[in-house]
């Protein structure tokens, strides 16, 4: 199975590289899954019907979220019913937290099983993802061996423990959240895809896809700012692809993407 998992896609400059360059990645790379992170989908901030329905028409499989995934209000409107979109997991286990952890879609005569999880340094307070992800691969190995998780965590090490904590029971472990793509895709040893992050899709001469005056001028006077994303602008786009046995799930191949305008970087 070849699965293309696309990092952080945020405001309209990332939206119109996923609608630009998805048919061209799917012509080159023929992926057979597409997943994206959509949190930042909403001008920065969570994700709205519309955006969330665009990205399928697009061919887009399935949407992980993360940290803003309540960012845009819209969201509480549709989330029960959205089918291809999943949030972190390991919100605290109550049945007032709307929308799944887990989603199980079917790949031609195949199924594979993807996984949101927070982590928790300088994230906030949430369940143990590692306990968490412990049981929802138990349940999701009762289908398939086939698993990605999309581990949305701040700090490196963390990312790195989650990576290795899940070798060779996840097919792969790919870190989002801090928008800059890593230079560290592998396969660990006891057969799963990792990678720290996969990067960030959207403006490209800005800061982690944001206007960069706002965020100078947060840095230089310590004085709140409002940070948004522009419209329009150069854009860039982020992803990872990932091939697995068939038979066993393990991964066999991973290697990074990265688009700035018209031109393509692969490892």
């Amino acid at each position: 199975m070849r699965i293309l998992f696309i990092g952080d896609v945020t405001g309209k400059v990332g939206q119109k590289m996923v609608h630009d360059y998805l048919p061209r990645l799917r012509q080159r790379y023929r992926p057979q899954a597409v997943i994206l992170n959509g949190e930042n989908a909403a001008d920065g901030r969570g994700i709205t019907e519309k955006i969330y329905k665009g990205f399928l028409a697009a061919g887009v499989d399935l949407i992980t979220m993360g940290n803003h995934t309540w960012g845009n209000y819209d969201i509480y409107n549709f989330i029960d019913d959205a089918k291809h979109l999943i949030r972190p997991a390991n919100y605290e286990r109550n049945e007032r937290v709307p929308g799944q952890g887990m989603q199980i879609i079917r790949i031609n005569n195949q199924k594979l099983a993807v996984i949101n999880l927070f982590g928790r340094v300088h994230m906030g307070s949430f369940d143990d993802p590692f306990r968490v992800g412990d049981e929802l691969i138990a349940e999701a190995k009762k289908e398939t061996d086939h698993i990605l998780i999309d581990f949305h965590a701040e700090v490196t090490s963390e990312k790195m423990a989650a990576g290795w904590y899940f070798d060779g029971r996840a097919s792969a472990v790919v870190g989002t959240h801090t928008h800059v793509q890593t230079n560290d895709a592998r396969i660990l040893e006891k057969g799963t895809a990792f990678q720290t992050d996969v990067g960030m899709t959207g403006f490209y001469n800005g800061i982690l896809g944001m206007q960069k005056e706002s965020i100078i001028e947060n840095f230089t006077t310590q004085m709140p700012t409002r940070f948004t994303t522009p419209d329009t602008g150069e854009g860039q786009l982020n992803a990872v692809l990932i091939e697995t046995d068939d038979h066993t799930g393990r991964a066999k191949n991973i290697q990074t993407i990265r688009i700035d305008g018209d031109t393509f970087f692969m490892d």
